[in-house]
């Protein structure tokens, strides 16, 4: 053991440091976090000036025991978690728990892991900035005071097992408005029109595109209006030229990241935040965690050389970026390479991708602008206030466009913009064609992962860190759902004058069909309305951007903790009392009418289990039918006629070896059940309204051949004890428990009595999967 110790979060990172720091010191990793707040009474005593209750991890404590041995034998211990609060709150932890000596501790941070950038925190260490770990302290009880109180007020009120959180709650309730905003929206429909001109130059015909300036309100104006242009003399009215530049977008920030690598690279948020992570720790880039667009003098000398040398001076312009993001630390980096000549890293399919993204955008932003020239045509039609006009430009210099083109969240947009021929004014012109088609105005889409991320920035929630576990954790706890839409098909009228006729044409389009949108549960629905009901402050947007200033505040050391926490903790603990004490339960509950049949009421309602119909009530029938709405179908737009339908299930199919084979839907979706066994229909294919008996006979016999494969091996002695064959290779299944074999063992090996004992000594051990080496655990 050397004299120097240094603790970081991660395996990844200290096998990277420890290249660069030599024989005289040893790192070792924390796995993160190595204690939290415990569960007992909130982890927080409120009475006691909300004094938190930390607990070591039970997966840790083997952790500390090594860490506790290699620091005696340590002179100098080097704490070198990430440089944001919550590194600076593991490396606070890591001393009150290992009884660190501040004579012999050492805080040393860096936001890229290169030898220059190590040895510089070597030779300029400081101490924990308590300040820092207050911030962290301070949002991790509010969450967890949060979270804890109003969970329970959730349970009694909505439904069983429900939870809440700060941030997690105002972002669903985006998702909910935006759902809302969609579902009332009625698309309106006008006539866009694009003629084809044709003129002549140097002998040669050219065509080229030009549309209406306003669109057309109706089928019978647009109709009037091309009847109009048959005898109408087409003149070019007015030609301008102007030069136009376009500046590069400045280098990633962890919001912008997280938006591109998902228009570009079809990432989820969080899955950005790990291979960004990786790359972090394997030295490639710098810090992923940042809200600064700065970039250092070293890295600026860097980029010029690499721009110079493969493309030339003139595509280099030296810049400085301001960040937007209100209370951005502007003494931190972008995200960029460590090392800028390097445009490839070895490494998975997604680390390469993604690190390409950044390096193309760190060039990209020091690049000089694209010159382009723009030609705008106008027209005259016979619309005395809307000509026709048309766009063309020409890239005259392609600037950093020759490296990197920024993505939009904008589906309609195109940059395609053709060029056009030369013109000039006076000159006259042949409609070839004109084209009024029928179009429909568009709702806002819904969310992608990204574009959430863009409006939490604008409005100031969350931080760098928090983006990527709020996601994970909405979507978790099935308040959203990440989904694609087919989209359904709507008709449309197309008008074209073409040799002084007018012809109709009716055609059809696909409209609403999405990919990987976020679309709100009822479950999310329901309790976004109850919260938004009775803690109007917690999910006001203005609200919540302001506790995140506070933290900053507190971060910067002006203002205490604890008194923050005072100031937002007791109204809102009164306001929890009062809403368990007066308000009714939130079930979202609609009647929907009768059951021409029966008479009896239908509504629908959240269950236990989820959104249901039910067809009377304990007033009008002794034993009420329930039944579970459809994948697609919503609490709030359900007709009757749908409702009804689902009270047609189980349909009984027929008898299959003596026994009753039916279709319905439970709570895992649509299936087939025979013999007490249950097989799932499959997706896209099967529906249980039309499911035969030939076709459910097929899925119960393929899904026995799936189960025999499966089935390794089976014991008379117990029946719930089974040798399985799974997805990452042989287990014993007992019970509802899963244990693992060894490696090397043959499970057809292994008798009863040697699987009992394994199952034994693990129920024993408690053994959970080792900690995975991804870093700290987040706690917001």
């Amino acid at each position: 053991m050397s004299n120097n110790l240094v603790i970081v979060e991660s395996p990844a990172k200290a096998k990277t440091i420890e290249k660069f720091l030599g024989k005289d010191f040893t790192v070792l990793s924390s796995y993160g976090h190595i204690r939290d707040l415990s569960k007992k009474n909130f982890g927080v005593d409120v009475a006691n000036g909300y004094q938190p209750d930390y607990l070591i991890s039970e997966d840790k404590k083997k952790v500390v025991a090594e860490l506790k041995k290699s620091v005696k034998q340590a002179t100098t211990v080097w704490l070198a978690s990430d440089e944001d609060r919550e590194g600076e709150a593991i490396a606070w932890h890591l001393a009150e728990v290992l009884g660190l000596k501040p004579s012999e501790t050492k805080r040393i941070v860096f936001h890229e892991i290169t030898k220059p950038a190590i040895l510089h925190a070597i030779e300029n260490p400081r101490h924990i900035d308590i300040k820092l770990v207050d911030a962290q302290q301070a949002r991790r009880i509010l969450d967890r005071l949060v979270g804890f109180e109003l969970s329970p007020v959730l349970w009694k009120k909505v439904k069983p097992s429900l939870s809440a959180g700060r941030v997690q709650s105002v972002a669903v309730r985006l998702i909910v408005e935006r759902e809302r905003s969609i579902m009332a929206f009625t698309p309106l429909s006008q006539f866009r029109v694009v003629a084809v001109f044709e003129l002549e130059v140097n002998g040669k015909k050219e065509l080229f595109k030009a549309t209406l300036k306003d669109k057309i309100e109706t089928k019978e104006l647009a109709t009037s209006f091309l009847e109009s242009c048959k005898n109408f003399s087409f003149v070019v009215s007015d030609v301008q030229k102007k030069s136009l530049k376009r500046s590069p977008s400045a280098p990633f920030t962890t919001s912008t990241l997280q938006q591109e690598a998902s228009r570009k690279l079809g990432f989820s948020v969080s899955q950005t935040m790990t291979v960004a992570q990786k790359l972090y720790e394997e030295g490639k880039i710098t810090y992923m965690r940042t809200d600064s667009t700065n970039l250092s003098e070293t890295a600026l000398v860097a980029i010029e050389k690499v721009i110079t040398e493969n493309y030339g001076k003139e595509y280099f312009t030296k810049r400085a970026y301001k960040s937007k993001v209100k209370g951005a630390q502007e003494a931190h980096e972008a995200i960029r390479p460590t090392y800028a000549e390097k445009q490839n890293v070895s490494g998975g399919d997604t680390e390469k991708k993604l690190y390409d993204l950044i390096w193309k955008r760190t060039i990209a932003s020091q690049m000089s602008d694209v010159l382009t020239n723009r030609t705008s045509v106008v027209i005259p039609s016979p619309m005395p206030k809307s000509p026709f006009v048309a766009n063309g430009d020409v890239i005259v210099f392609d600037g950093f466009l020759k490296v990197y083109f920024e993505s939009s969240d904008d589906e309609e947009e195109n940059d395609d913009t053709p060029l056009l021929p030369e013109m000039s004014v006076g000159q006259d012109l042949t409609a070839s064609q004109i084209r009024a088609t029928e179009k429909y105005s568009h709702s806002e889409p819904r969310f992608t992962e990204a574009s959430l991320v863009k409006k939490l920035e604008e409005l100031g929630i969350g931080r760098p860190s928090t983006y990527a576990p709020t996601i994970s954790t909405v979507l978790n706890r099935g308040y959203v759902v990440r989904e694609d839409k087919e989209g359904v098909e709507r008709a449309y009228v197309e008008l074209i004058l073409k040799a002084k006729s007018v012809k109709e044409e009716k055609k059809t389009e696909i409209t609403g069909a999405e990919k990987r949108k976020l679309s709100p549960t009822d479950v999310g629905m329901i309790v976004t309305d109850f919260l938004t009901s009775n803690f109007t402050e917690i999910l006001d947007f203005n609200f919540t951007a302001k506790v995140e200033e506070q933290f900053d505040d507190i971060a910067n050391g002006l203002l205490n903790w604890r008194e923050m926490l005072d100031a937002f903790y007791k109204p809102f603990h009164t306001m929890v009392e009062q809403t368990l004490e007066t308000s009714v339960r939130e079930r979202g509950e609609r009647l929907l009418g009768k059951d021409p049949v029966t008479g009896f009421s239908v509504t629908v309602r959240i269950g236990r289990f989820g959104p249901l119909a039910q067809l009377g009530t304990p007033e009008e029938v002794e034993k009420p039918q329930f039944a579970s709405l459809l994948v697609g179908q919503r609490i709030e737009t359900i007709t009757l006629e749908d409702a009804l339908e689902l009270f047609k299930l189980p349909r009984k199919l027929g008898e299959f070896e003596g026994k009753v084979i039916s279709a319905s839907i439970g709570r895992f979706g649509p299936y087939v059940s025979h013999n007490s066994k249950f097989v799932s229909l499959k997706k896209g294919e099967d529906d249980p309204f039309t499911i035969d008996l030939a076709r459910a006979i097929q899925l119960v016999e393929e899904k026995r051949v799936s189960d025999s494969n499966k089935l390794i091996r089976a014991f008379e002695e117990d029946k719930e004890l089974q040798i399985l064959n799974g997805r990452w290779g042989p287990y014993i299944k007992y019970k509802k428990g899963n244990y693992k074999i060894a490696k090397n063992t043959d499970p057809l090996t292994l008798t009863y009595d040697l699987c009992k004992q394994i199952v034994e000594e693990q129920d024993k051990k408690g053994t959970k999967p080792a900690p995975k080496a991804k870093g700290r655990k987040k706690n917001e």
